[in-house]
């Protein structure tokens, strides 16, 4: 099994200090909803965003809809061998059922995400393909309990994917920590959480490019492209 969790991602509704900036106001109105309730985004928010705290790694919800995607996509996702989770920068825990089937449209994207920001959950009855809920990375991962813990960083020691996967694979549960962020690192904290951290490249990577290669990579230390073919 393995346990993707987007970390530190840059997903989260308005802060309250931005709510009276007047672009943030202006945009709210457009889309007739109280800033609270509407993600903050850098495409629309920059202005209002400088003074944020670590704002390089905020307001750029469209690099979870890329890696959710790539992620719910995948043949291990279809053979039931992948959990996914995504952490947000403000301590927030989406929860991703495998069954889910995100919107490809990214607009139709940021409604479902406002509404589980909202209600807590997506569908609001029924069983919930994402839900919300307030916790640490900490503490997702204790939750977890993986038997192994992975952050991909350029701070982390360099090695190729396909060792580190190949050398991991065997694992019951491996988690691997992929930034959910345009830019910068992991916090000290999140580091600590992992058992090992990996450099996968000298530059950055997309969290998309690196999600899509680690479940390829996981796929092929299982033979899962062999194994599904033959059925």
């Amino acid at each position: 099994m393995l346990v993707l969790v987007l970390a530190e991602s840059a997903l989260e509704t308005i802060p309250e200090s931005l709510w009276t900036h007047t672009s943030v106001r202006r945009y709210a109105k457009q889309r007739r909803k109280p800033p609270q309730f509407v993600l903050l985004d850098r495409s629309y928010h920059h202005t209002a965003m400088k003074k944020l705290e670590h704002s390089e790694k905020r307001g750029r919800p469209d690099i979870v809809h890329f890696a959710l995607l790539e992620a719910l996509g995948s043949p291990l996702n279809k053979e039931g061998l992948l959990q996914v989770c995504v952490h947000t920068i403000s301590d927030y825990v989406v929860s991703v059922d495998s069954a889910t089937r995100l919107p490809r449209n990214y607009n139709r994207f940021v409604s479902l995400i406002e509404q589980l920001f909202q209600s807590g959950r997506v569908p609001p009855k029924g069983t919930p393909l994402l839900s919300l809920k307030r916790q640490t990375l900490s503490q997702l991962l204790q939750e977890i309990r993986p038997s192994y813990t992975v952050a991909f960083s350029r701070v982390g020691k360099p090695q190729t994917l396909e060792n580190t996967v190949s050398r991991l694979s065997e694992k019951k549960k491996l988690a691997v920590l992929v930034g959910g962020f345009p830019r910068g690192h992991f916090s000290r904290a999140t580091l600590k959480l992992a058992d090992e951290v990996v450099c996968l490249d000298p530059e950055m990577l997309e969290t998309w490019t690196v999600t899509s290669r680690i479940i390829h990579e996981y796929e092929r230390a299982l033979s899962l492209p062999e194994k599904r073919l033959k059925h």
